[in-house]
């Protein structure tokens, strides 16, 4: 097995005499897939983008607008528990051993019965949620209007369970097979969708500017319906988008009735933990959801306006305004932006080598991409932290001040923002963290510190949602909380694997920090310069914006430059000259 180094300076690897020269071919070629994975989700955010921004328009941030937002995070929540959480985590390095170890038709048969089960599973998930939703609305006829849609359009949309965690599990055989393309451009559908329904169904409707106001929610509600049942269409399309590339690899879909081998029984083992950790994670966004929808104030079925709720004998004040749940989702997606573009598709490229090194034992190699994806995670974290911190104010009102979503919202979102913002190195970081635990195997750590960080949250942020902070206090407990869960569980990665050399890194981090510092200084110092473009409107939003990222990303890469941070090398190379 060769042995690998990463030099301090150079953040490349460099082979020891006598062993193969594979490492560096091996990070370029996590970080070249990184660039692809990275681009076709550039195209696919700004998509997503879209979407937020024409349905914040016509849907809002109040009743209809939450209740959509609150009732599609169960199809997220299963398609991160499952498509991409748990059996994907044990899937992929099993699956990887079995293209090395057996046949091709071995493999391809653990495959199919991986994904027989996965069905069976997600299968009789939805008709047990699908009662349960069901069972609610039959039992409780005093809910709220928000909670009664938000039911019914979480009814609607649990089928797309079975699709997107279905697409996302073949996804994950595309993956080991270094075909990144095709996953990465499938979510660009669903936004596409979203959008389409949602321009013409407001048209159809008649949803608009001189809509009357004792008819908008009513239009609102119609048009939910329809981006609901939509939502399935797409799911249908995401997976036929795959079908091309899974016959390239040689995969096909068969039905295994003899399905339980012991391949299969490995991978419900080791899922076991991850679906605990997953779940324990997901279960923290349906608890920030939940809360939201709950502490929220509202109207009761008469039309009164709902703000206070009773509280073992007390009379207790909803904390959160009316809309918080879509205002928190607003300005979860504007911090999930440069996360999904860089680190997301950093993590994806890296997972398949990481198995491979880590089941050929070969440690060296393994510390050496895990450090330069950590490098590579950080080198994006860092100043998108800061500076999406700077422009919270200018984007959230650019993008969302319009339509349905007033000025006060903008200014909620843009302050949820910045909380959430100096949280992005930290999720940039876990990405890399996450897949290096499931890699090696050690499944429990993950599950452990997911449990940490929901009671480490939850105990933040309910205290201060009864301060000044209101709603913003979610944000609060989500950025300290994987702060220190990053923090921690890079330290125990270290001592588990015998030493991450971290101080390799060091002189390579620090000039990140140094960069992402100057750059920061600089851009606050121009914002409270004469020269800033202060004033309300769209056009000096947009010349806000544009002005920070400009100067912002033209400085930090020109210090990373003159710093000499050779990461820049792998990820723009210079063409040799023949």
């Amino acid at each position: 097995m060769s042995k690998a180094a990463i030099a301090p300076s150079m953040g490349t690897f460099t082979a020891p005499a006598g062993s193969p020269a594979a490492a560096p071919s091996k990070t370029k070629s996590f970080v070249q897939h990184a660039k692809l994975i990275g681009f076709l989700t550039l195209i696919s955010r700004f998509f997503g983008l879209g979407r937020e921004i024409v349905a914040g328009h016509y849907l809002g941030t109040a009743l209809v607008g939450s209740a959509f937002t609150v009732a599609f995070v169960v199809p997220n929540l299963f398609r991160k528990l499952f498509g991409e959480g748990a059996l994907s985590a044990a899937f992929i390095p099993l699956y990887s051993q079995a293209l090395k170890r057996d046949t091709e038709q071995e493999a391809n048969d653990f495959a199919a019965a991986a994904v027989n089960l996965l069905c069976a599973i997600l299968l009789g998930l939805t008709v047990i949620g699908e009662a349960i939703i069901f069972g609610l609305l039959l039992i409780d006829r005093d809910f709220r209007p928000d909670r009664v849609l938000t039911l019914k359009l979480a009814a609607i949309m649990l089928p797309y369970v079975l699709l997107i965690c279905g697409g996302a599990f073949l996804s994950g055989i595309l993956q080991v097979h270094k075909r990144f393309g095709p996953p990465a451009a499938a979510p660009i559908i669903l936004n596409l969708c979203h959008i389409f329904v949602l321009l013409i169904g407001a048209k159809l409707v008649g949803l608009g500017k001189n809509t009357p106001l004792d008819m908008i929610v009513a239009k609102q509600t119609t048009l939910a319906y329809w981006l609901a049942s939509f939502v399935l269409v797409a799911g249908v399309m995401q997976v036929a988008v795959l079908m091309p590339a899974l016959r390239q690899v040689g995969f096909r879909f068969k039905f295994i009735p003899h399905f339980w081998t012991p391949a299969i029984k490995r991978m419900l083992m080791l899922s076991l933990p991850v679906a605990l950790g997953a779940g324990v994670l997901q279960l923290s966004v349906l608890l920030d959801k939940g809360l939201s929808m709950v502490l929220m104030q509202g109207v009761d079925n008469a039309g009164h306006a709902v703000t206070h709720f009773h509280f073992f004998g007390h009379l207790v004040r909803f904390p959160m305004e009316l809309g918080a749940p879509r205002r928190l989702d607003l300005a979860q997606f504007l911090y999930q932006f440069p996360l999904g573009i860089f680190a997301i598709a950093l993590a994806t490229a890296i997972f398949p080598g990481l198995s491979a090194d880590a089941l050929d034992k070969d440690r060296d190699r393994f510390r050496g991409v895990l450090r330069h994806g950590i490098e590579a995670s950080l080198w994006e974290g860092l100043p998108a932290s800061v500076g999406l911190m700077l422009v919270a104010g200018p984007t959230a009102k650019l993008l969302f001040q319009h339509g349905q979503i007033h000025a006060h919202d903008a200014e909620l979102i843009a302050r949820s923002t910045v909380i959430y913002a100096g949280a992005i190195w930290a999720f940039s970081l876990l990405q890399i963290i996450n897949r290096a635990y499931y890699a090696v195997h050690d499944t429990v750590t993950p599950l452990v510190m997911s449990i940490v960080n929901i009671v480490l949250n939850l105990a933040i942020e309910i205290p201060l949602l009864w301060t000044n902070l209101g709603e913003s206090a979610m944000a609060v407990g989500t950025l300290v909380s994987f702060a220190v869960q990053a923090v921690i569980m890079l330290w125990m990665l270290d001592r588990k694997i015998g030493g991450l050399n971290l101080r390799q890194s060091a002189a390579t981090v620090g000039k990140m920090i140094l960069a992402t510092l100057v750059m920061g200084i600089a851009c606050y110092a121009l914002q409270h310069s004469p020269l800033y473009p202060y004033s309300a409107g769209r056009m000096s939003w947009a010349m806000e914006l544009a002005i920070m990222l400009i100067v912002g990303a033209s400085i930090y890469f020109g210090m990373c430059a003159l710093l000499g941070v050779s990461l820049l090398r792998d990820l723009f190379p210079r063409r040799q000259r023949t």
